[in-house]
């Protein structure tokens, strides 16, 4: 076999020791992914600039932009010694994500609205094929969608399976499942960050560590050394370093925050590693013989007001949609009061644009009505048609009613700022004019009334401020998804090829057209360029307004704790997985 190299973080390390960390309950099985199971056909480099082999190695794409061919590395096995070949990719495409009962093919192993076509050349090359161009595949597999294609071991799973055990339903209700789908779940067959892969101790794996101890049998999981593991260092020596990992469950962020500032765990950045939390931490370091690990932020925007620019009442909607009122409110808010008051003088004042740090950087857009001035603000309203006022102040919309909505936050808040800081937005609002409430609600109740377009106005982050992350998400820039709050129904009409949902104004629709085309695109600088031209669009509608840039994040790790770098951080980059926590070790 030929292995893959992986050059140290720092130097070359030495075996033995126990990578200690936490999860927040048994959902959070997202740090698991994260952590031990980030092993796709590509991944990320370590900088985030472009997707490189891993499992496979190496990667050809035709001239047309059509078909991907992978070889992978010949003599890989799974954990279980049992060899991983090009029909394991085909099984987890073909008879799991594809598979009419199960239904998990997600949009990126489609294109043009058609699925692949996946087959196996021979036992180590495998094939996909689309029904058009499609430029970004390999930066789709490098991010948390491809995993499902490296993590589903034939010879275990098709036991389970109808297509290749006639028995499976059968056995599947005999064993107190609903169906041979719940089962296949169960034992791990749809893979991914939340399937059963964590709570079967016997399903096998391509990370550096296996499930021994698993989810939801105690108070935590185990994973250790994976003796088939096909990465080495530069010397030769087999990958990982560290014999085990274990992950502590406990119940609430408080626990983790405690057993950090305690010394307790080797690595951590998930949960605790706010703002909010970090004099708390520092405080604990001599103690605790911790450091911090400076991180890079990958978000664009901490707090992001989306105004409902689909709202169903059609007057709000043309008060939303009224670009000059949105400027208006942008030059009402004083973003330095806030990053000082409530944002611990973290952040820069900023849009929603692509970081300094990103290629498509553009000064106009991130700072293009960031000045606080209340006369401006006003000016703005007025222009904008708005100048009439009740007796209490308050401006009038074209109906005569007064300009009234609520901004939604879920709760609990992804950011623990936001409150905070939107009380800020609510004061400088209402002191131009505008009669505006704050509503905090469930998590739960919040995504259900945004899906049903039921909601005046959203808060919340953006974590595409650099180029991949924001090429493969725009949500921000133009309606992209369920999570582009500005117009959830224009986003569900682009995602059904406008079978659902609402078509959107001309403005979008050209960026759905572009975004489309970029897709198509194989030559990846044309495709930048493509994109680049999305984003001048999105500078020119202003959408959305931005409040605070973050600037800084970290992670900690144990003095003692190694090769573990400064790395981005972005749900597209899951972090610390592509940084290669294989080659961290206990000094």
């Amino acid at each position: 076999m030929n292995p893959l190299v992986v050059q140290p973080a720092d130097r070359i390390g030495v075996y033995g020791g126990e990578w200690h960390t936490c999860l927040l309950g048994p959902s959070d099985t997202v740090w698991l992914f994260k952590t031990i199971g980030y092993e796709h056909l590509v991944s990320w480099d370590p900088e985030f600039t472009e997707p490189v082999p891993n499992v496979a190695e190496s990667v050809e794409t035709s001239k047309d932009g059509r078909t991907y061919t992978f070889v992978l590395r010949k003599g890989m096995k799974w954990s279980d010694g049992e060899p991983f070949t090009a029909a394991d990719v085909v099984f987890a495409y073909n008879d799991v994500l594809a598979h009419p009962d199960i239904d998990a093919l997600p949009d990126v192993l489609t294109a043009g609205g058609k699925p692949a076509t996946v087959r196996a050349l021979d036992e180590v090359t495998v094939e996909f094929t689309f029904a058009e161009p499609y430029g970004l595949f390999l930066q789709q597999l490098a991010s948390p969608s491809g995993t499902t294609l490296t993590s589903t071991p034939r010879h275990y799973l098709e036991q389970f399976h109808p297509s290749y055990n006639p028995s499976a339903e059968e056995e599947a209700k005999r064993a107190g499942f609903a169906d041979w789908v719940e089962q296949f779940d169960d034992k791990g067959g749809i893979g991914g960050m939340i399937g059963g892969r964590w709570k079967n101790p016997d399903v096998p794996t391509l990370g550096p560590w296996r499930i021994t101890e698993p989810l939801g049998k105690g108070t935590r999981v185990v994973a250790e050394r994976n003796p088939y593991y096909w990465k080495t260092d530069p010397d030769g020596s087999q990958l990982p370093y560290i014999d085990r990992v274990v992950f502590e469950v406990v119940g609430s962020e408080e626990v983790i925050l405690l057993k950090a500032s305690n010394g307790d765990l080797n690595f951590h950045s998930r949960h605790i590693t706010s703002l909010a939390n970090k004099p708390v931490l520092a405080r604990g370091r001599a103690k605790g013989g911790y450091h911090f690990v400076p991180m890079r932020p990958s978000g664009e925007n901490d707090m992001i007001v989306a105004l409902n620019l689909a709202h169903e009442d059609a007057a709000l909607r043309e008060v939303f949609n009224n670009k000059d009122f949105r400027i208006g409110l942008s030059h009402a808010i004083d973003r330095e009061e806030i990053i000082a008051a409530a944002f611990q003088r973290q952040g820069r004042p900023w849009q929603v644009a692509p970081r300094p740090d990103s290629e498509f950087y553009d000064e106009e857009m991130a700072t293009q009505y960031i000045e606080f001035d209340v006369a401006k603000a006003n000016a703005y309203l007025d222009r904008a048609g708005y100048a009439d006022r009740d007796d209490e102040g308050f401006r009038l919309r074209p109906d005569g009613k007064r300009i009234s909505f609520t901004i939604e936050i879920a709760h609990p808040a992804y950011i623990t700022y936001w409150v905070d800081g939107m009380q800020f937005v609510v004061k400088y609002w209402r002191d131009v004019g505008i009669d505006v409430r704050l509503k905090s609600e469930d998590r739960t109740l919040f995504y259900e009334r945004k899906a049903a377009n039921k909601h005046d106005a959203t808060v919340f982050n953006g974590f595409t401020g650099m180029a991949n992350a924001a090429m493969l998400d725009p949500r921000w820039y133009f309606p992209h998804n369920a999570e582009s709050n500005f117009a959830i129904p224009w986003a569900t009409w682009f995602a059904s090829n406008g079978a659902q949902g609402e078509k959107p104004p001309a403005a979008p629709l050209k960026q759905m057209q572009l975004y489309r085309q970029m897709l198509q695109t194989p030559d990846i600088d044309e495709a930048k360029r493509i994109f680049a031209e999305i984003l001048r669009i999105a500078k020119e509608e202003f959408y959305v307004i931005g409040t605070v840039m973050p600037t800084e994040a970290y992670g900690i790790a144990a003095n003692d704790f190694r090769n573990v770098p400064s790395m981005p951080v972005s749900w597209i980059y899951p972090d610390p997985g592509p940084a290669r926590p294989e080659q961290f070790f206990v000094a």
